[in-house]
């Protein structure tokens, strides 16, 4: 990910991290969360050039690259749990 392309998530992240302060995403629709996006995305389209639903699919795909890399950076610090067996498996120790 490039330093713009993080700047770019970072954007939309911390609107929506204001926008969508106290919704429960779960339960809330996704057309309701989209919608109170929609300035952010429209915004950066202009900025960019582009379209905002090729804004949303950029967004997307940057948000699906920083949650995998977040989640291999923490699977390789915890480890692989399985060489030392679960801990609170007393077959294993």
């Amino acid at each position: 990910m490039t330093k713009e392309d993080e700047i770019f998530l970072d954007r939309i992240n911390e609107y929506a991290d204001k926008v969508l302060d106290g919704i429960d995403p779960q339960k809330t629709q996704v057309s309701f969360q989209l919608e109170k996006l929609r300035p952010i995305m429209e915004e950066l389209a202009k900025e960019n050039n582009s379209t905002v639903e090729e804004t949303f699919i950029r967004y997307m795909d940057l948000a699906t690259e920083r949650s995998v890399t977040l989640e291999r950076k923490f699977q390789s610090t915890l480890g692989n749990m399985n060489t030392y067996g679960d801990v609170m498996d007393g077959n294993k120790i």
